[in-house]
């Protein structure tokens, strides 16, 4: 769980996110991380969730983390935007591929 925000939208984050994995009635916990742009930040309190989109090849994902989930385990702000972001929210980003 993340207790405060480092990074804001444009910037570039490691997602470390919990993974419960069973195999053959084992449960085991993992770590994956998930690195990609910060699209925008919404809500406020306990309700917080942050925006993450990562191109692989020809294919965009992403994904949508609640910031006071128990399966993040950190969020590491990999580096800052080269250029002045002045929007809010970076929806934009989606039509450059």
């Amino acid at each position: 769980m993340i207790q405060q925000i480092n990074f804001v939208p444009g910037d570039t984050v490691r997602v470390h996110q919990k993974i419960q994995e069973i195999d053959k009635g084992k449960e085991k916990t993992r770590i994956q991380i998930f690195q990609g742009t910060v699209l925008g930040i919404r809500g406020r309190g306990v309700n917080k969730t942050f925006m993450v989109r990562k191109v692989v090849g020809d294919v965009a994902v992403e994904r949508i983390y609640a910031l006071f989930s128990p399966n993040i385990d950190k969020v590491e702000l990999k580096e800052h935007s080269k250029k002045k972001v002045r929007r809010a929210k970076l929806y934009y980003l989606r039509k450059n591929r």
